[in-house]
């Protein structure tokens, strides 16, 4: 299984003034090939000799871990420049590097010192003039870590990150921490939403015991089916509008026949198309009644769908 790696934070007590210049010149050492990387897309090998011995000239004092640090993490924030600015994510010319996180590598601080003691409390990075003891602030975390390395769950990692934060210093630990090994017993769900996070622990043990004496049916996937009976529904709906058809036929009788009553004959058919085109419109989701004509208009005109002729007016004249 895979080691996880987990960062301590420790405040350093008293630190020295030097740390400002080591800042200062990290910073620059970055910035310098992160803008070459930007201009030219790469670092080659040879140009990387070149800037590593116009770097410890100008920088004498300097540990060489150091130097190499800066150099890597200037082509890192270069390659990160030319992928933003590729992105159109930023609209700089050259990168900008503000602020820093120096990297002390194995050899440029006191490893193998504090890795063999018992009770990390003191550092000794390389700085200008030689090493220079620094105090740290342990807290609960960092001993809780400590311990898993002494016991040898954990391992202490080889580079140490000093970075500063308004005003204050702090040393940055690393530990590739050994998962244990075993059965899950728990297991937490995430829900992201826009403006906030839900997170829930749940217990698998305890969650399917009180699921299984809540009832046992549960234990058991059921599969449900939900009926609709739309089929019936409109049977239903064609002999109710059936029987609507023949009670207008009843009340309008002359309806659609063409004899000596020609007068009742249109008022009929008038009516009688009316109330089923009411009937067929709520069927076929016609034209709402805001859409029909209102009282006044004049109806609109049709043919008789027996006869095929058009038919008269309401006075009985053609």
């Amino acid at each position: 299984m895979e080691s996880v790696r987990r960062a301590v934070a420790v405040e350093l007590e008293d630190p020295p003034p030097e740390l400002y210049a080591v800042e200062e010149a990290y910073r620059r050492i970055v910035e310098g090939v992160a803008v070459y990387v930007a201009e030219r897309g790469r670092l080659e090998r040879e140009k990387y000799g070149e800037l590593y011995r116009r770097f410890r000239e100008l920088y004498p004092w300097s540990h060489s871990q150091l130097i190499q640090q800066a150099m890597n993490q200037g082509v890192e924030a270069g390659r990160s420049f030319l992928e933003a600015r590729r992105d159109g994510r930023v609209r700089k010319p050259r990168p900008e590097v503000r602020r820093v996180s120096t990297r002390f590598a194995k050899d440029s601080w006191s490893y193998k010192k504090a890795v063999g003691s018992a009770a990390p409390v003191r550092l000794a990075p390389s700085l200008p003039g030689g090493r220079r003891e620094v105090w740290i602030k342990p807290h609960r975390r960092l001993w809780l870590y400590w311990w898993k390395a002494l016991r040898g769950e954990a391992e202490l990692a080889s580079t140490l990150i000093v970075k500063r934060r308004r005003g204050r210093w702090y040393a940055i630990f690393a530990f590739d921490v050994q998962p244990r090994e075993g059965p899950p017993a728990e297991a937490v769900a995430f829900d992201v939403n826009e403006n906030s996070v839900a997170v829930a622990r749940v217990s698998l043990l305890a969650t399917v015991d009180a699921v299984a004496r809540w009832n046992r049916q549960y234990i058991n996937p059921a599969v449900y089916s939900i009926r609709t009976d739309f089929g019936r529904l409109a049977e239903r709906y064609e002999r109710i509008r059936n029987a609507k058809l023949e009670e207008l036929r009843g009340k309008y009788p002359f309806a659609g026949r063409d004899g000596e009553e020609r007068a009742q004959n249109v008022a009929d058919t008038r009516e009688f198309k009316r109330f089923a085109g009411r009937l067929r419109e709520e069927a076929e989701g016609g034209p709402s009644k805001a859409d029909r004509p209102r009282g006044g208009e004049e109806p609109r005109r049709d043919y008789n769908r027996r006869s095929g002729r058009e038919p008269a007016g309401g006075d009985g004249r053609r």
